[in-house]
């Protein structure tokens, strides 16, 4: 799963029992070489439907870690991209590899931004935010966009009960609830708490239009149903 160059396994668990921002700030020279990152796949299927819904203008990469998702930006916006992080670390290597983005060191539950990007994009990191703190964060994006401005990430179609990703996700979780019952600070990152019918009905109640793109380029499942979708939420 890890290059030969990436975290060792003590680092690994070094990391695991720092905070989130400690612990990021110490993988973020290796998180390159993990597959933490999130895959081009990915990102390049999220950039075909963005691109074909823009053009847009600012960009905004909420949590955006070493910047794999500042390329989309990159593609589909017209006017400049921001990066936003809670880890310097992982803003650190992001300057490196995207000399061109504004990178802005903020908690996202706490933006310091206000009606000024036309599209958001996350990748990969809400399972770092507990359920109770999903309406507080969308209502972070909402008030960053401008009238009109669209919020969007994609999800991956929840594993089957029973199957291997369904228990090594739940297994997962099981073992970080018990790490952070024992140690302090908490590390928090939950996979399965993060359901779409949720998730749809808190950016409504933050005011958001949303709708859902099956991200075809990945596939779909044996029943037919999209391997994930992009939720595109429009302000």
């Amino acid at each position: 799963m890890f290059a030969p160059q990436g975290p060792t396994f003590r680092e690994l668990a070094v990391q695991a029992l720092s905070s989130v921002e400690h612990g990021y700030d110490l993988l973020a020279p290796k998180f390159d070489r993990t597959p933490f990152r999130t895959p081009k796949a990915f990102l390049d299927s999220v950039a075909s439907v963005l691109a074909g819904l823009g053009p847009f203008s600012r960009g905004l990469d909420l949590c955006c870690g070493t910047g794999a998702g500042l390329d989309v930006l990159g593609a589909v916006c017209r006017e400049g991209v921001t990066g936003v992080d809670i880890s310097a670390g992982m803003l650190a290597v992001a300057a490196r590899a995207h000399p061109g983005a504004e990178l802005i060191r903020a908690d996202a539950r706490a933006l310091p931004l206000r009606a000024a990007f036309d599209l958001a994009v996350s990748f990969g990191a809400f399972g770092h935010f507990l359920p109770e703190e999903r309406p507080g964060l969308f209502a972070q994006v909402y008030a960053a966009l401008r009238p009109g401005g669209t919020f969007a990430f994609p999800v991956v179609a929840p594993a089957r009960p029973g199957s291997l990703g369904h228990l090594t996700l739940l297994g997962f979780d099981t073992a970080m609830r018990v790490r952070n019952a024992l140690w302090h600070p908490p590390f928090v990152m939950y996979y399965r708490g993060f359901a779409l019918a949720d998730v749809t009905r808190e950016l409504g109640a933050a005011g958001f239009r949303v709708d859902l793109y099956a991200l075809e380029d990945l596939g779909r499942r044996p029943d037919g149903s999209p391997r994930a979708r992009l939720v595109v939420a429009v302000k």
